[in-house]
């Protein structure tokens, strides 16, 4: 398949950046990245409660949002004895950049409680810049969890429904949280929600015959070099030293709860998604996969005025929906 005409309109603001960093340090960047995101399409975000809350952590109190049908998710739910999904959610960003502001992280998490009626608890964990290396973010990412298990009752989520997951960067700290609560006997997420998640410090090449990768902006583009880079800035210090919770892919993936993978089709780190989803497969994991036609690494954080945004959000959505218990 092409790539999506929606996703190539919005391409021309950044055709010439090299990077994100690179991006926003030119005085037109912040306006070229909105302009890439489709801040000019026609798009409301859906009107949700939201509540600032923190989490107690090792390294300080982790900023959250708190997302959920308005009234605000602040009192036990009575009108749902059952309880709603609930879904700690970590925005991407390379480890080192992206905020609770961004789509990926705001505009999704209004769009999954409007399509599923659950609550979503957006983190804002530490980013590994400034002296900051794993394991914090991790320590963040747990701190968060085990806050929305204690608070889950209380928000209206069915302690049995409540998924962790995230987004490129996010989505290994998602599945590196979900190791660890494995290993020490904790309960585990529901579901782990994966959005072309970035999970193995080297990478087979992406097969595309179409050419397709070799027209997008290096801005979208991620080498050998770009992967072990974020890698190693994230572990401050080398990948060959890394603990299984930061690089989280090759890991015994058995017992993990299922898994909800969303890959784009034009996206070097589509490896990564596909290896993945194998490894649980192999030990007789459920995995939901789905392939986003014709979309590029971090489509979600494109306006969800476009279909290809939409249709990656309910996919989300559906399997948050049916997040049970594995008891269940």
């Amino acid at each position: 398949m092409s790539l999506d005409a929606e996703l190539v309109a919005l391409m021309e603001p950044v055709a010439g950046a090299v990077s994100f960093a690179e991006l926003l340090a030119d005085p037109t960047g912040r306006e070229r990245l909105k302009a890439f995101g489709g801040a000019h399409l026609a798009y409301s975000p859906p009107n949700v409660s939201v509540v600032e809350r923190l989490a107690p952590g090792p390294n300080g109190p982790v900023p959250l949002r708190v997302y959920g049908p308005a009234p605000a998710p602040a009192l036990k739910n009575t009108t749902n004895d059952a309880g709603a999904p609930g879904l700690v959610w970590l925005h991407g960003g390379g480890f080192a950049g992206g905020d609770l502001e961004m789509r990926e992280a705001d505009q999704l998490a209004r769009e999954l409680v409007t399509r599923t009626g659950g609550i979503v608890i957006s983190v804002g964990y530490r980013l590994a810049r400034d002296g900051v290396h794993f394991p914090v973010p991790h320590e963040d990412v747990l701190a968060a969890w085990f806050w929305a298990v204690g608070q889950a009752v209380d928000l209206g989520i069915d302690p049995h429904r409540l998924c962790l997951g995230g987004a490129s960067a996010g989505a290994n700290l998602g599945v590196g949280a979900t190791l660890y609560l494995k290993d020490i006997g904790e309960p585990l997420p529901a579901k782990m929600l994966l959005a072309y998640p970035f999970l193995h410090s080297v990478l087979p090449p992406l097969h595309d015959s179409s050419g397709v990768m070799a027209s997008l902006p290096r801005i979208l583009r991620f080498t050998a070099e770009d992967c072990t880079a974020m890698m190693e800035n994230y572990l401050g210090g080398p990948v060959s030293l890394a603990s299984s919770y930061a690089v989280p892919g090759p890991a015994d993936p058995t017992g993990l709860p299922p898994a909800a993978i969303l890959a784009c089709e034009y996206d070097d780190l589509r490896p990564s998604a596909e290896l993945y989803a194998a490894s649980l497969r192999s030990v007789g994991t459920h995995v939901a996969y789905r392939l986003a036609e014709g979309t590029t690494h971090g489509f979600l954080n494109h306006s969800a005025a476009l279909n290809v945004v939409r249709r990656g959000l309910e996919f989300l959505a559906s399997e948050l929906s049916t997040a049970c218990s594995s008891n269940d």
